[in-house]
């Protein structure tokens, strides 16, 4: 069953979305069908500062939302990351390097949190891109 909704939208973003249905070949309804439905999930209540953090994302130019969905974890970060997790399979693992694995478990989520914004506005601007896109410029 289909419900009837007449929406008028500013011309800024009846202008993007029509740039993206182009771009995906797909019906603007469709589209913005897409995007409502992302809506009905309830999303987990970020601190306010981390919320902050995402909206400033989408201040920035194309070029740095690349660089932050680009980001990776340093080598030695990723490396003691997992000693604690071999640490804490094995169950040998100390207070506080518990307390510093969680740490950087903290770290982990919130560099994916901000590489998916990052990724979302881009896609939002009509960016296409594929898995290995999100590599680190260097690699």
């Amino acid at each position: 069953m289909s419900d009837q909704i007449v929406l008028t939208v500013p011309e800024d973003i009846s202008a993007r979305v029509r740039q993206i249905a182009e771009a995906i070949e797909q019906p603007v309804e469709q589209v913005l069908i897409e995007h409502l439905r992302t809506l009905t999930s309830p999303l987990p209540v970020l601190l306010p500062e981390e919320q902050a953090e995402l909206d400033a994302l989408h201040h920035l130019s194309d070029d740095a939302l690349w660089t932050i969905a680009r980001e990776q974890m340093p080598d030695a970060v990723n490396a003691r990351a997992h000693e604690l997790m071999d640490k804490n399979t094995r169950d040998t693992i100390t207070n506080a390097e518990r307390e510093e694995l969680d740490g950087l478990v903290l770290r982990a989520d919130r560099l994916m949190l901000r590489k998916a914004e990052a990724a979302a506005i881009l896609r939002e601007r009509g960016h296409d891109f594929r898995q290995e896109d999100f590599k680190p410029a260097d690699k």
